[in-house]
């Protein structure tokens, strides 16, 4: 393994945790550096909904316009495989599946602002995401993300709540 490779795999592995850190930290702008212009994005695990591709902006506008919304999320990013195109860097693409495990949280006082005082006030998720990455110019960018949820605790109502919160 040469000391290029080992770069390259950080870059994949940077943007990756740079998905996170932009929702958590509510940093759209390095959450939308992450993305190519228009990427798949596969939430059907979650979701029920189809596959799509869509313009990245589009993208991160619907994103903060839910997870910007809760009092406080961790996304967690943690155990990063990734393989190259043919073996190498050089090709341009790469893959990366990592655990993830998300949080999302309501405090008590916001819950009752919703009328729902006492109920549960968040949700995880857990589970992993199989990233396809690409290299422009100076930089690895999502051009296909993929959510595999495979357990989830609370309560996913409070998504509505979000996104229904005026702020």
């Amino acid at each position: 393994m040469d000391l290029t490779y080992l770069v390259e795999r950080q870059g994949v592995v940077d943007t990756v945790v740079k998905y996170a850190t932009g929702i958590d930290m509510h940093d759209w702008d390095l959450y939308r550096t992450v993305f190519t212009d228009v990427c798949n994005y596969d939430f059907s695990s979650w979701s029920g909904n189809a596959p799509a591709d869509i313009p990245a902006d589009n993208w991160v506008a619907n994103v903060r316009g839910v997870n910007g919304n809760f009092d406080a999320t961790q996304h967690i990013s943690s155990n990063q495989v990734v393989t190259f195109e043919a073996g190498t860097p050089s090709s341009g693409r790469a893959t990366c599946v990592s655990y993830m495990h998300a949080q999302h949280y309501f405090k008590p006082e916001t819950m009752a602002s919703f009328g729902h005082a006492g109920e549960t006030n968040f949700c995880t998720l857990g589970g992993y995401y199989t990233n396809q990455l690409v290299r422009m110019d100076d930089m690895w960018k999502i051009a296909r993300c993929k959510l595999t949820v495979t357990w989830e605790t609370g309560d996913r109502t409070i998504f509505q709540y979000a996104r229904n919160r005026k702020r």
